[in-house]
């Protein structure tokens, strides 16, 4: 998982000691020693992570917190308060400053590298959804330049405790924000949050005979819950197994005794943070049935392609990440049309869409580029990677017939691809496209059914 850190700190050897770590870890560390210095590289440069220490001359973490938070431009990076400040209200304060979470020193290494991996995956979501919405808006589809102004209607949380003294305090606590729903059982637990429609999951560590991080795991592994935040409650003593419900993708934990206001704040962040990514994924929904989905696949058309092409191109450019493009053309298709009609054309179509999902990833980019002719974008994907794509698209679509005329009819379809990939700072969206199509045009020529990568 690669990812940009800023280290903020004032003292040399603090920010060593963690850029020391982090590289270990494979991430890109870059430094500040004051907090002007990092607001302006926070406005300058893409930062995934900042790790933010609190005591500092000058502007101290928490207003450098609070005046990241406040600015468009970077209220979305996460921040990391790393503090020798150990008491419920310096948490508290940092968390109504934006922070997302607070490291005290001397930082335990696996505390340290679970909560920027976590984090860092959040942010990556959460980037994907801002980032099409992004191109939706300057397309002119949509104006979403409100999403930020989030609903102040109660959160609804579910709390999975089976200690009634615990949740009852607990619920109480939440009530003056939230409408609780109190389960005991965590079986019915995993039920509840398929069927219901709640902002947060609270689970406490320590369910008399079951291991809650089963019910983490379950959570992530479906569907409907995969993006539903998790907010642990544990046992000081419980930091182990607290520490792997990070690495199953836990949102967030308190510790026992509960800190009233802590609750409180971090709820509020993990409830607001969910309505935003509801509110971004609905908009980028809306926007793009309205018109950058062919009607006919399902798949995101060529406008869109060519939009949000752009962005990905100058993302993997400064992040210094790999970048590959399939085009893919159906061979024979004219024959197809002229023997059999249009509409069982586009019918092959259509069944060609539905096998081409299934073969790429969900972060990937599938478009119809017109006529028979489709393309893949994929992020962080070298060319060796890509061919291997390429092959499982061609290979899915001559395993089997395409049925046809109610399955009357069994056509035997194929399909050529050509691969490129991003080829230093100077490439550009369409060269990038123009070399896949050129090794498209080499497979065709080799005899169709094939797959070849852009030599360059």
């Amino acid at each position: 998982m690669t990812a940009r850190i800023l280290v903020v700190d004032d003292i040399p050897a603090n920010v060593k000691l963690l850029e020391v770590r982090l590289n270990a870890e494979y991430f890109e560390v870059i430094t500040a020693t004051s907090g002007p210095q990092a607001l302006e590289i926070c406005e300058t440069s893409e930062c995934d992570i900042v790790l933010l220490d609190v005591m500092m001359p000058g502007m101290d973490g928490f207003e450098v917190c609070r005046r990241l938070k406040q600015s468009p431009q970077t209220r979305h990076v996460p921040v990391i308060m790393v503090t020798a400040l150990d008491q419920p209200a310096d948490r508290v304060k940092g968390l109504e400053a934006g922070a997302d979470d607070f490291l005290t020193k001397p930082v335990s290494e696996t505390a340290l590298i679970a909560r920027v991996k976590n984090l860092v995956r959040l942010k990556r979501a959460v980037d994907e959804l801002r980032m099409r919405a992004r191109t939706s808006r300057e397309m002119g589809l949509d104006d979403i330049d409100n999403v930020d102004d989030l609903a102040n209607e109660r959160g609804k949380i579910l709390l999975v405790d089976d200690r009634r003294s615990s949740y009852e305090r607990v619920a109480n606590t939440l009530s003056k924000d939230a409408d609780v729903t109190v389960e005991t059982d965590p079986q019915d637990a995993l039920f509840r949050c398929a069927d219901g429609d709640y902002d947060m999951i609270m689970l406490s560590l320590s369910l008399e005979g079951f291991d809650s991080l089963r019910l983490c795991s379950q959570l992530r592994s479906l569907e409907r819950t995969r993006n539903l935040p998790i907010l642990l409650i544990a046992e000081p003593e419980e930091n182990t197994r607290l520490l792997r419900g990070l690495e199953l993708g836990v949102n967030d934990y308190i510790l026992r005794p509960i800190d009233k206001n802590e609750l409180l704040a971090r709820t509020r962040t993990q409830v607001r943070r969910k309505r935003y990514a509801d509110r971004l994924s609905a908009n980028v929904q809306h926007t793009m049935e309205l018109a950058v989905t062919d009607g006919l696949t399902g798949l995101q058309n060529r406008r869109y392609l060519e939009t949000h092409l752009a962005t990905l191109v100058n993302q993997a450019i400064a992040r210094k990440t790999d970048l590959s493009v399939l085009v893919a053309d159906i061979d024979y298709f004219k024959a197809v049309n002229d023997t059999h009609g249009h509409d069982v054309g586009d019918e092959v179509l259509r069944e060609f869409a539905r096998r081409l999902r299934r073969s790429v990833r969900g972060l990937d980019l599938a478009c119809r580029y017109g006529g028979e002719e489709f393309v893949i974008v994929m992020p962080e994907t070298d060319m060796s990677l890509a061919y291997m794509v390429g092959e499982r698209v061609r290979q899915r679509m001559a395993s089997e017939p395409f049925l046809v005329q109610g399955g009357a009819t069994a056509l035997d379809v194929t399909v050529s691809v050509g691969v490129a990939g991003l080829n230093g700072s100077r490439d550009t969206p369409d060269s990038l496209v123009k070399r896949a199509d050129t090794a498209l045009y080499a497979a065709k020529r080799e005899g169709r059914n094939r797959v070849v990568a852009d030599a360059a």
